[in-house]
């Protein structure tokens, strides 16, 4: 007697496949066909969240049952002495962990939102147990064992980064359009990489290694894929205690680089010892101390990053060391690092505000965030689609209908069709904000970029409207307010420190950082 019949080779393929297949790509719904046949229900080329679209679907349940009945004939087969070749078993493996990932994926969810405040580490996990059974029952069959029962643990912490991961992907990242669904999966190799087999072998405890720079226009939602990102990664499983080694919320640490001002952003990075700078009352522990060695550090708006901060940032990188402010001891960073920024690397670059190898070191992935305005171009119901969520987020599920038909009145009849949203999802959610107060929406006025201070600055120095004295503490304040520090604005323009500090326009100063911080 054969192992596998032709159909249950066919089935059994795609069923093993498909754990090894990004869900946002349209490979997945080539296994979903291929395993299915002509019992396949049409829903769309890729899977997307959608307002009105739940996660599950009808099509994976189906699946989920003739794996089911599949496995169950062949373990017995095999416990009935039927052999079975080397590729077979590996089919017949991979199937199993299919059927189990999806037997305990609705446990795995009710972990991850019972979790997501804390809690999870040190947590038993009461299911585990059942795990190990159900596993033991198809795995251990024939007087054999299969390779996979040797590392239980490390599968069972990869089905939870797998539910965790479709959850926070599927909730972060709303939206029906091909970019979006781009976005999606490009979020998942962030997370997996391209090959989860070699990820499932080895790059599981590497990825912190690597650091995700993510690009796109402001108000796209590149915190939300950061924390995507972050929330989604490999944590380990002690099978003997039945516990996680780490909890999943609160691992992730954003840090505003425009925000903070250079010594800020070194104490909150670094930390710093008592004394380093006026106010470091005690010692402190910064975000990269903190940081677990499954956490992450977001680092937003990395394009205004100082050039001294830059240095530093890109040792951490290389030696995985830093210092803390006022301190000569080196400190292990083990975590992630995460960067966004709306800003063009490479013409930061050419004018040398950004440093080269800093930039190469950053994307070694690189994710983009599409605008809103792409989104909507690919997919015209796209905007009522992100209205109704919006409209659900900010009014609650039982107002969302009537509020989102409002919003869609009031952009149909004052803003037109074709209205930009410079703002992106972040303007659209004042929209909705705006509306519900007063049933209206006026785009707020943005001033022309020649109105700002550098500008102003600029066109005084070309007009020939400053003596030189005002000329040169223009230029010294210009090219502090990139470095962020007296010494390296001094070693840039060849002066003595002194003079840049004396030289220095504390109001120009001041209002090139108000507008960076409204940037």
């Amino acid at each position: 007697m054969e192992f596998m019949t032709s159909e249950e080779r066919r089935f059994a393929a795609a069923a093993a496949e498909m754990p090894y297949t990004n869900p946002f790509l349209p490979a997945w719904i080539e296994c979903e066909k291929r395993a299915l046949g002509a019992a396949y229900v049409e829903h769309g080329p890729v899977w997307s969240a959608r307002f009105d679209m739940p996660e599950e679907r009808a099509n994976l349940v189906a699946i989920g049952r003739r794996m089911t009945e599949a496995a169950g004939r062949l373990r017995d087969r095999l416990n009935n002495g039927v052999s079975a070749t080397r590729a077979e078993r590996e089919l017949y493996e991979s199937m199993v962990l299919f059927m189990l990932y999806e037997r305990f994926t609705e446990r795995m969810y009710e972990l991850t939102l019972s979790t997501a405040d804390g809690g999870l580490k040190g947590r038993r996990i009461d299911f585990y147990p059942e795990f190990v059974a159900a596993a033991r029952e198809f795995l251990a069959v024939g007087g054999a064992e299969f390779p996979a029962l040797g590392e239980l643990p490390h599968v069972f912490a990869l089905f939870f980064q797998l539910r965790r991961a479709f959850h926070y992907i599927f909730t972060f990242i709303v939206g029906g359009s091909m970019p979006t669904a781009r976005l999606r999966a490009a979020v998942w190799q962030s997370i997996f990489t391209h090959d989860i087999h070699r990820y499932r072998r080895s790059l599981y405890a590497r990825m912190g290694e690597l650091t995700t720079l993510i690009t796109g226009p402001s108000g796209t939602g590149k915190e939300l894929v950061a924390r995507a990102i972050g929330m989604a990664r490999y944590i380990p499983f002690d099978g003997a205690k039945a516990c996680f080694g780490e909890d999943f919320a609160g691992s992730f640490h954003p840090l505003n680089l425009s925000a903070l001002s250079p010594t800020l952003i070194e104490s909150e990075l670094f930390g710093h010892r008592k004394g380093a700078f006026t106010g470091a009352l005690a010692d402190r522990a910064g975000w990269m101390e903190q940081c677990t060695p499954r956490g992450s550090v977001f680092l937003d708006e990395i394009g205004d990053l100082g050039l001294e901060i830059q240095v530093k940032l890109l040792r951490v990188l290389e030696t995985r060391c830093f210092q803390r402010l006022g301190e000569s001891r080196p400190r292990a960073f083990s975590g992630k690092i995460i960067a966004a920024t709306n800003r063009d690397l490479p013409e930061e670059i050419a004018t040398g505000r950004f440093r080269n190898d800093l930039y190469y070191r950053l994307c070694a992935d690189k994710v983009r965030t599409p605008s809103l305005a792409e989104q909507i171009a690919d997919s015209p119901g796209e905007l009522e689609n992100l209205v109704k969520h919006l409209a659900g987020q900010i009014a609650g599920e039982g107002e969302a209908e009537s509020l989102s038909k409002e919003v869609l009145r009031v952009i149909s009849d004052d803003l037109g069709v074709d209205y930009p949203w410079p703002g992106n999802i972040r303007e659209l959610a004042q929209c909705v904000r705006n509306v519900l107060v007063r049933r209206e929406y006026r785009p707020p006025e943005v001033p022309a970029a020649a109105t700002g201070a550098r500008e102003e600055f600029l066109r005084g120095a070309k007009s020939g409207a400053f003596t030189a004295g005002q000329l040169l503490s223009g230029y010294v304040t210009l090219v502090y307010a990139e470095t962020g520090t007296y010494e390296e604005t001094a070693r840039r323009l060849e002066l003595d420190r002194r003079t840049v500090k004396a030289r220095l326009d504390r109001e120009l100063l001041a209002a090139l950082r108000n507008e960076e911080s409204r940037a």
